[in-house]
């Protein structure tokens, strides 16, 4: 059951025997699962126990940062590789139309001369343009933005002032 993110951290201690009363806390020593935190028999103080906590919490957030970073280097290491594999097959494609555009150009030129060829072919990509403009702009019409991220941090300033009933 361990887990290799978490390699040398130590484990968090269990609280025994504590109870508040008022504004004093009686019994005020903390004890490990198999004894006590130490390691040398005798039981921490509270100011003892609090600092390892802290340190504990302090070890694992340490951790869990410098694995976020290597995951995120990682990732964009990855994104970088792709993004350069897609401008080559962008190069590709282009390459393809381009070429086969010269071929139409070319068969068609043999029945009507090179030159009417020539617009024929520009007038098929002038109709593919416009028509992938105007599905390009439908689709941007239908984009609503960050709408749920929007209304989420409008309310946080209220959450903070712990006037949540505002933000219904």
């Amino acid at each position: 059951m361990s887990d290799p993110a978490r390699v040398g951290v130590p484990s968090s201690p269990v609280v025994s025997g504590s109870s508040v009363s008022g504004s004093s806390v009686s019994g005020s020593s903390v004890s490990g699962s198999s004894g006590s935190l130490g390691g040398g028999g005798a039981e921490l103080s509270l100011g003892e126990s609090l600092s390892a906590v802290t340190r504990d919490i302090s070890t694992l957030m340490q951790q869990e940062v410098a694995l976020a970073k290597a995951e995120v280097r990682q990732s964009a290491s990855r994104a970088g590789q792709s993004v350069g594999m897609f401008a080559g097959a962008g190069v590709a494609a282009f390459l393809f139309v381009l070429f086969l555009s010269i071929a139409l150009w070319w068969a068609i030129g043999d029945r009507t001369g090179l030159g009417w060829a020539a617009l024929i072919v520009a007038f098929i990509w002038a109709v593919v343009g416009v028509v992938l403009g105007l599905v390009a702009k439908k689709q941007l019409e239908r984009i609503n933005g960050l709408e749920q991220t929007s209304d989420t941090l409008a309310k946080v300033p209220n959450a903070l002032k712990g006037q949540e009933e505002r933000n219904r």
